[in-house]
């Protein structure tokens, strides 16, 4: 009888893949930061608590202490990321070859979504409220949250593809805020203008395509024009170039 053992997973490489999540430390901070700008977002701008400070401290006051925690958070964010990886991140799981490929394709949409959002007016976006009552137009008849489904599509790419605990802990804290931003927002509006929410609503989705597949509304590609399309992969495939000088990592599978 043979005793060459058929292929399969090494059990000493598991073995030590377990030892080093067991030796490796949680990054505390990192989850401490995670957990203010998930709180900052989702847990005062996206409930009831924004209105009672904005009364006390006025809309323009709100603005400007939350637009200052923001930025005290996300560098709070980044600091703490960058020094949990530099002590080492537990590997949680390893992607195929193939679904890397389909993840740097995925990035293409997201950057459309980015662009397409912050050159058309969107009911979701700030300032955009009194659209709410209007027809649909552009990428909003293909979802209500545009920059924030570019965004959670952003997170989600990055955290599989690493596969590690640090970034999981780093890019799904902006993944979570983005997902749970868009009930809240519309939420908000519905608390606003509840007319021009059910006409919104009756009209849109929060999931891409929603409204379109269920029949209550339609794709109109003249509406979203050639901007985002044509800046959106350029930024794309720009960002695919420049990604190892800027991050020291290539996004394409090797």
């Amino acid at each position: 009888m043979s005793s060459r053992r058929w292929p399969g997973p090494d059990p000493n490489v598991a073995l030590q893949r377990r030892r080093a999540r067991a030796m490796t430390p949680v990054p505390t901070a990192l989850v401490l930061a995670g957990g203010s700008w998930i709180g900052l977002h989702v847990g005062v701008a996206g409930t009831a608590l924004r209105g009672v400070v904005a009364r006390r401290t006025g809309e323009n006051g709100f603005r400007i202490v939350f637009s200052t925690l923001s930025v005290a958070t996300i560098a709070f964010l980044v600091i703490s990321y960058r020094n949990a990886r530099a002590q080492g991140s537990p590997t949680l799981w390893t992607t195929p070859h193939w679904l890397g490929w389909l993840l740097v394709l995925l990035m293409a949409p997201a950057f459309v979504l980015l662009v397409g959002s912050m050159t058309r007016p969107n009911p979701t976006a700030i300032g955009g409220e009194k659209l709410a009552g209007q027809e649909p137009r552009g990428l909003s008849r293909i979802t209500r949250h545009p920059m924030l489904w570019s965004f959670a599509t952003w997170s989600v790419v990055h955290v599989i593809g690493n596969g590690d605990l640090v970034s999981l802990l780093f890019f799904g804290t902006f993944g979570v805020t983005a997902l749970l931003g868009m009930p809240s927002i519309d939420h908000k509006l519905a608390a606003r203008d509840p007319a021009a929410w059910r006409t919104l609503a009756s009209t849109t989705s929060i999931l891409p395509f929603g409204a379109i597949l269920a029949g209550r509304n339609r794709l109109v590609l003249r509406e979203i024009g050639w901007i985002a399309p044509v800046v959106g992969l350029v930024l794309w495939v720009l960002l695919v170039l420049v990604h190892p000088w800027l991050f020291g990592v290539s996004p394409l599978p090797s």
